[in-house]
């Protein structure tokens, strides 16, 4: 019989320690060490209810299994191991920078990462290996954590990812930008997609809290071919729900 294993909430410090603590008695069931400076970002895999997923801004993403003494399973490497186009200062290290930002897919099956070198990376999660899908310059210059979401329900699957005042739509596995959607008059960390009405949420540092909804239209006269080769609840018609009145 598989072991299981009940996930506590996991949360980071200024310390590199990440630790988890148990609701019901509120003490710290576990300690994770092996992050060089303070952890900005931890995530769940929604697949295995024991595996753990930690950015830190020693620019390293780290894999855990909670039920091991041993609990690291592995530490992403941009390069997949090829030392030859690796410094020994960017060795096993999942960006040039801070990663303050991750997110599984639905299925568990990749991990996204964002990190202060302005680059979105998709890992398997189940061998660490970064897929190279290009995402271009995603601009993020938060030092704290930022919380972006994804997509379900939806074919393809889509990023939601804070850039600045902005959100930027990305297809999860061409990496293509979709739409930036604007509403903000500040900077924006943290995304919330909720699949039951399809709509996204966003915060942002202005003290405001948008609510994003597909706004269907119809298709123009000579461009119905093309309205039919698109998702129509994720094309360039996304709007804050306050322009709906």
């Amino acid at each position: 019989m598989k072991e299981s294993c009940s996930p506590t909430p996991p949360f980071g410090t200024k310390s590199p320690k990440v630790q988890l603590c148990d609701l019901k008695s509120g003490s710290c069931s576990h300690i994770l060490q092996g992050h060089k400076q303070e952890v900005l970002a931890v995530s769940w895999s929604p697949r295995y209810e024991y595996i753990l997923a930690t950015a830190s801004a020693d620019s390293r993403v780290k894999l855990w299994d909670v039920r091991r003494a041993s609990a690291c399973l592995t530490t992403l490497d941009q390069h997949n191991g090829e030392k030859s186009k690796a410094s020994s200062e960017t060795a096993n290290t999942a960006h040039n920078g801070r990663v303050n930002g991750l997110c599984f897919t639905n299925d568990g099956l990749h991990l996204l990462t964002v990190g202060t070198d302005d680059r979105m990376r998709l890992w398997n999660s189940s061998s660490g290996e970064n897929t190279l899908v290009n995402y271009g310059k995603v601009c993020n210059e938060s030092r704290k954590g930022i919380k972006f979401s994804v997509s379900r329900g939806c074919s393809p699957e889509f990023a939601f990812v804070p850039c600045s005042s902005t959100v930027a739509i990305y297809t999860i596995y061409s990496g293509e930008l979709i739409t930036m959607l604007r509403g903000h008059y500040s900077s924006i960390d943290c995304c919330v997609f909720q699949p039951n009405f399809q709509e996204l949420y966003s915060s942002g540092r202005d003290g405001n809290i948008l609510a994003w909804v597909p706004s269907l239209r119809e298709p123009e006269p000579d461009d119905t071919s093309k309205k039919l080769c698109l998702n129509p609840a994720y094309e360039d018609a996304w709007s804050s729900s306050d322009d709906d009145g």
